[in-house]
């Protein structure tokens, strides 16, 4: 679903930008260029709203004609859009394939009150919901349960990467001898008879095959150092004691497996004795129940609660919304100081944009202007648009962990909260910030010489400023979309890794089979800020509605591509196109910054005479704006509610989640023919949000299968010696090169999201 509304948001914005780009360029551009102009005007500059001279005022009237029709079109156009939406997603909802998944009909509750803090009362407390509960994931705190799981996987890496550095060590070494004997037997071809070398050569393949370790000698073994102290998280060259590495990791393997068994058995005796516990004798929320101190797993203040009927997770859910833990205050006072931060090297973008006005302004930077014109357009044009994707490169890295701090329990809340504090600074620093930087840049000659022209000088310079936003968005639209189209960094980052990392059969699988997927949270606020400046600029500079259609023509084109055929969605990532109605709410910002700009341009236009020539028409803006907050309001009010939450008249429509009975059609999943028996869906159901430290088994070692059956007879020690292994879909071949024909065994049958 978010894949798709994705496309379709970018199919939204062409149908919009198509009418005004035509009606813009035939009536504004003659309006602002035809017999009038203003001084420093000149190349694209003669298109915008500041070369109308002063003694043709009266055709502002055209720009606030347009502006009136273009923000009755955009907003028809989101309120149909809002519509679509709040339809497919209802039937996305209720449809079978979402509503009989266990994440359709559960629900996170954090902040239990210790009266609650048991299966049995959770139970209790949520059954008076149609349908009742069907299950009761109270979160433990499972103390060292997940760094033995931690650990365990780390030894099954390093199990997987030493057999298959030992399988590849003996072909080669096997390789080496055959052709040395080849060698051999070729010089002492006269002294013994053919049949004798051909016996000869079948007993040393034969001996190397029933005794595969005399290939390799114990110092040619994989081995590895152990951190020189327990605490530390790696080794240290030339520190701490040289092991062996397939034996290390077969002890470190059996030690948390039993370890993580004999963990998980006090787990079962406390979940099954907590369900006895007496509960409090009042009924008060705030009430406690006596806490079991015997219990070595004690409950911490979170559970999932799966429901039978979906209606009843939502309305548990909107029960629930109210009860926010975290004051909003304390979410965002990290996030206004990064904007604040963030506006300093993001003016000096803007100001680098504009260098001839800092040539003029500045006399001691007059040697740039006189470089060669190419370095000069390099500085003004190219240079911006790269520093500030340099810029806004790290700012996803530290709003994520800002979304975590915060408390957010899942990726996707990290995702949609990424998207608005994302934007935020999108519209700040890389277009409010930069346009004010390059606008006063422009007018600080005017500015200095004559301060009382402070309303001219900004109305005729403050427009110039979209000529970065043309380039920003010419750069966007053609190298961007070229460079999607070529993915030369993926194809060169696939060969390089399948050299460097394709060691195992399990990291040839990851990098031949596994497909990328999409940060929700940094590509949606990215493409509705190209939106945001082009409508905020579709009247004061209109050339640039033609450009942007085009770019997102290209967008459209490009991403309904790497959707189709290379970019995947996890169903654990899918919102259900939670990111859609948040990117038309971007597309009112862009309105609301065109109006205010407008208005203000307006109200300081003046005529020959210096007076103010636009009052009315500013005027008439401030209408305009009180309009379009009016309809924001409405819409918001009117399909608001409908995005979430699944409507009672459509409640009948949802199935529950629901074991799949015998006769049931069994799932297909990775491969042909490889269907998943009942009772391993239902148990997959059973423990759907459970910490894997508690029940996952020991995932299965997978590692070559050779020419030699050095492989075969590893396996069968491993598993003798109680380490899981197989050498299922993967072979290596005579010069040691590792190859898969499908999935890992333990994922052949994962039929999780």
């Amino acid at each position: 679903m978010d894949s798709y509304f994705f496309v379709r948001f970018l199919r939204f914005v062409i149908r919009m930008l198509l009418p005004i780009w035509l009606i813009s360029w035939a009536v504004l551009m003659p309006v602002t260029s035809v017999n009038t102009s203003s001084p420093g005007h000149s190349g694209l500059d003669i298109f915008v709203f500041g070369n109308v001279s002063s003694s043709r005022q009266s055709r502002y009237a055209a720009h606030l004609i347009l502006a009136w029709l273009f923000t009755f079109w955009i907003l028809w156009n989101l309120r149909r859009e809002m519509q679509y939406f709040v339809t497919m997603r209802q039937r996305w909802l209720v449809d079978a394939k979402n509503a009989t998944l266990p994440q359709a009909s559960t629900v996170l509750i954090t902040g239990v009150p210790q009266k609650y803090l048991t299966e049995s009362a959770l139970d209790d407390l949520f059954s008076v919901l149609p349908g009742g509960v069907r299950k009761v994931w109270l979160n433990r705190d499972l103390k060292e349960m997940p760094d033995l799981y931690k650990r365990q996987l780390k030894a099954c890496n390093k199990l997987e990467s030493a057999e298959t550095k030992l399988l590849g060590t003996a072909t080669k070494m096997h390789n080496k001898r055959t052709k040395a004997g080849a060698k051999a037997a070729k010089k002492s071809s006269k002294e013994a008879p053919s049949d004798d070398r051909h016996l000869t050569d079948a007993s040393t393949v034969d001996s190397e095959r029933n005794d595969p370790y005399s290939l390799v000698p114990p110092a040619k073994r994989p081995s590895h150092r152990l951190p020189p102290m327990s605490f530390l998280p790696f080794s240290l060259p030339f520190m701490g004691k040289k092991v062996d590495s397939i034996e290390w990791a077969r002890d470190e393997i059996i030690q948390t497996s039993t370890a993580l068994e004999h963990s998980r058995s006090i787990l079962a005796d406390d979940i099954s004795s907590s369900s006895t516990l007496p509960v409090a004798s009042t009924n008060h929320p705030d009430s406690l129940n006596p806490i079991d101190e015997s219990q070595t797993y004690q409950p911490l203040n979170a559970a999932f609660i799966l429901f039978n009927r979906q209606i009843a997770a939502h309305l548990a859910a909107q029960t629930l919304t109210h009860h926010a833990p975290y004051r909003m205050t304390k979410r965002w006072a990290a996030t206004v100081a990064l904007i604040i931060f963030w506006a300093l090297p993001v003016a000096f973008v803007g100001a680098v944009s504009n260098v001839h006005s800092l040539c003029n302004t500045f006399g001691w930077l007059a040697w740039i202007c006189k470089l060669p014109g190419v370095v000069v357009g390099i500085i003004s044009g190219i240079l911006p648009p790269v520093l500030l994707a340099v810029l806004m490169m790290f700012l996803p890295i530290v709003l994520r962990m800002l979304a975590r701090f915060e408390g957010m329990p899942t990726k996707t809340a990290v995702e949609l909260s990424l998207m608005s504090r994302y934007f935020l600074f999108q519209v700040l620093h890389s277009f409010l910030i930069v346009t004010v930087a390059a606008g006063i840049i422009a007018a600080l000659p005017g500015l200095i010489n004559s301060p009382g022209s402070i309303p001219t000088l900004l109305a005729q310079n403050l427009p110039q400023a979209s000529n970065f936003f043309l380039t920003y968005i010419v750069l966007q639209g053609l190298s961007g979309t070229a460079s999607g189209f070529l993915q030369i960094s993926p194809l060169v980052l696939y060969y390089v890794k399948l050299f460097i990392l394709g060691s195992t059969p399990r990291s040839v699988h990851n990098i031949k089979f596994g497909t990328r997927s999409v940060s929700w949270g940094t590509l949606f606020p990215s493409t509705t800020l190209l939106v945001v400046i082009t409508i905020t600029y579709s009247i004061i500079s209109p050339i640039i509605n033609g450009l942007t259609c085009a770019a997102f023509f290209l967008f459209y084109h490009l991403w309904k591509y790497l959707f189709l055929w290379q970019l995947d969605q996890p169903r654990s990532s899918d919102t259900g196109g939670l990111f859609f109605p948040k990117a038309l709410q971007h597309v009112f910002v862009g309105l609301y910054i065109q109006q205010i700009c407008l208005a203000a341009l307006f109200f300081l236009a003046q005529d020959q005479n210096m007076k103010q020539s636009a009052i009315p028409e500013g005027a008439l803006m401030v209408v305009l704006i009180v309009l379009t907050a009016g309809y924001h309001l409405t819409l918001n009010d009117s399909y608001g509610p409908l995005i979430s939450a699944v409507p009672l008249t459509l409640s009948d429509k949802a199935k529950s989640p629901s074991v799949p009975q015998p006769d049931d059609t069994k799932r297909t999943q990775y491969t042909e023919n490889a269907s998943v028996d009942d009772a391993d869906q239902a148990a997959d159901v059973c423990e759907e949000f459970t910490n894997p430290a508690a029940t996952e088994p020991q995932r299965i070692v997978w590692i070559p299968r050779d020419t030699l059956g050095l492989a075969d007879m590893e396996v069968t020690t491993g598993n003798a010696s109680g380490v899981a292994m197989s050498v299922e879909r993967a072979r290596m071949d005579q010069k040691g090169k590792v190859d898969v024909e499908g999935p890992p065994p333990d994922e052949e049958l994962n039929v999780r999201a």
